[in-house]
């Protein structure tokens, strides 16, 4: 969505036109976001409760006061209250920024202020993206961090879980990689619990993927899927190599946290090998706006705002997120390792 409104026309733009513009801008947040893994849910809340029984983690809808509750004091029932973070962002819009460019009116093309106020909203659209891809990485493998890398919440040690890892031990020819494969799908389907599925995918560090295409016991596979499936000679074979029964892909994702160090979205010499075609299993929680006109309302993706200063001398560009990555079955996403 393209703004096509003078932002100095009284009143500017909306709480509503803005977020509906960030929101139609394209979605940028790379992998997880394309396979689409974790689908969005609002709530009306800035805080969700979890309860867990027998390793599923479901959200607790909420009631009015003082109707009945929901009951989490069962044997095997633990609940749990998170808060969403919260994830602010602001830029401005200063005289300089249009300073040289045509004024307004003065020619027929578009508004010069209304072009740096759509690339401005861009570039905290890939801010926020990041922040969820990076956010909705670390959930699939069951934790929550925020931008500057700080563990929020774990949800194996919330809910008294063991994660599952598997050793492919690609550092010694006569590891049985098929056999490693297996024991890989067999714990994915031990832990559906109800779920259903469609494949097994898997996102592998650089070390690992060329460990594993290397390794004795697989090269002659992937040196037939490379002659049959694609040219290899032109084409770049990292994206994709099934074995077994499960897809692995090399995934190099790295992001910069607000901290300036730059973290690896999947560590070296792993993956995380998870199930796709999931009705419920991963979802990303979204709060309402900190504002009172968005306060019980269902929580969206993004929301973006604008202000005038009242003297003319900039506009505030504001957005932000409240959002909440949730794996509701932590121990379903495999750690994948080779410690050799």
């Amino acid at each position: 969505m393209t703004l096509v409104r003078n932002p100095f026309d009284a009143g500017g733009y909306s709480l509503a036109e803005m977020t509906q513009a960030i929101n139609i801008l394209p979605n940028l947040y790379s992998r997880l976001g394309q396979i689409g893994l974790f689908r969005f849910e609002g709530v009306s809340q800035r805080s969700v409760i979890i309860e867990q029984y027998e390793g599923v983690l479901n959200l607790l809808p909420s009631v009015p006061l003082g109707g009945p509750a929901t009951v989490g004091t069962r044997e095997g029932r633990s609940m749990r209250s998170f808060a969403l973070p919260w994830i602010p962002h602001d830029d401005v819009i200063l005289p300089g920024d249009i300073q040289g460019q045509p004024a307004l009116g003065v020619f027929d093309g578009a508004d010069p202020l209304v072009e740096i106020m759509n690339r401005k909203l861009q570039l905290m659209r890939r801010k926020h993206a990041q922040t969820r891809e990076y956010m909705e990485m670390n959930a699939l493998r069951g934790i929550v961090k925020d931008g500057a890398g700080t563990t929020l919440y774990n949800y194996f040690t919330e809910f008294g879980l063991a994660q599952i890892s598997v050793d492919f031990v690609l550092g010694t020819a006569g590891t049985n990689v098929q056999g490693k494969v297996r024991e890989v799908l067999r714990a994915v389907e031990d832990n559906l619990l109800g779920e259903a599925m469609s494949s097994v995918h898997a996102l592998v560090s650089r070390e690992f993927f060329d460990k594993l295409i290397a390794h004795p016991k697989t090269e002659e596979a992937y040196k037939f899927y490379a002659a049959t499936g694609a040219q290899p000679l032109r084409e770049d074979m990292r994206r994709n190599f099934p074995f077994a029964g499960i897809v692995f892909e090399e995934y190099s994702g790295t992001v910069t946290l607000s901290t300036k160090a730059t973290e690896r979205l999947v560590p070296a010499s792993e993956g995380i090998a998870f199930p796709l075609g999931t009705m419920d299993t991963f979802t990303t929680y979204g709060g309402p706006a900190n504002l009172l006109e968005a306060a019980n309302t269902m929580g969206l993706p993004l929301y973006a705002r604008q202000h005038l200063d009242e003297k003319g001398r900039w506009i505030d560009l504001m957005t932000e997120a409240s959002i909440l990555p949730v794996n509701k079955r932590p121990r379903i996403a495999i750690r994948l390792q080779t410690s050799n």
